[in-house]
């Protein structure tokens, strides 16, 4: 690692990084953890510019797992390395865990009611309108550009409405996306 982003690292205390991944937490519901950290991460505190961002999303949704774990991982060690990751997986775990236990605690009570299955649903909706927030924000950057908005199109169009099955889209487009992007800047670069 290279003494410029040791320097970034050191000037995020784990206190912080802990801090931010625990009010993400327990603020979002569903797929909106993505757009909490974009604004905190890019907006807010300008740690990760949009495109560091876009790779951590990306390999957040890519890898096996919870994407929001997967993408507090990858913005930790970005910010402060091994610990910095461990860190920000605690903060986002620990407070999502123990709120799950007490929802279903009171679900076990309360399911049987109208008025709980009404406020589940609105609360899916804002997550849902937080998602397609921050899909529209990251969208004018990817579809800026000819190809990226092609490939974008082509997943959309074979995941959302053929409902192929996302792991083999991934696993061709994946490596695809990649290649062409190595092809196109040895083009550019070659003139």
């Amino acid at each position: 690692m290279d003494s410029e982003s040791s320097k970034t690292q050191q000037r995020k205390p784990l206190a912080t990084l802990f801090l931010l991944f625990l009010k993400i937490s327990l603020t979002s519901f569903g797929g909106s953890s993505a757009a909490w950290v974009y604004r905190e991460v890019v907006e807010r505190r300008g740690w990760l510019d949009e495109k560091a961002y876009l790779t951590g999303l990306t390999i957040a949704q890519v890898l096996p797992g919870a994407n929001p774990v997967n993408l507090s991982l990858y913005i930790g060690m970005q910010l402060r390395g091994g610990l910095g990751a461990v860190v920000a997986v605690l903060g986002i775990i620990l407070p999502a865990f123990c709120v799950i236990m007490g929802i279903f605690y009171l679900y076990n009570l309360l399911g049987d009611f109208e008025a709980t299955h009404a406020i589940l649903a609105g609360v899916a909706m804002v997550g849902i309108g937080a998602t397609m927030a921050i899909g529209a924000k990251l969208a004018r950057h990817v579809m800026s550009k000819l190809v990226p908005a092609l490939i974008t199109i082509a997943i959309f169009f074979t995941v959302g409405v053929l409902r192929w099955p996302m792991v083999p889209v991934v696993i061709v487009a994946a490596p695809a996306s990649i290649l062409l992007a190595l092809w196109m800047e040895k083009r550019r670069r070659d003139g």
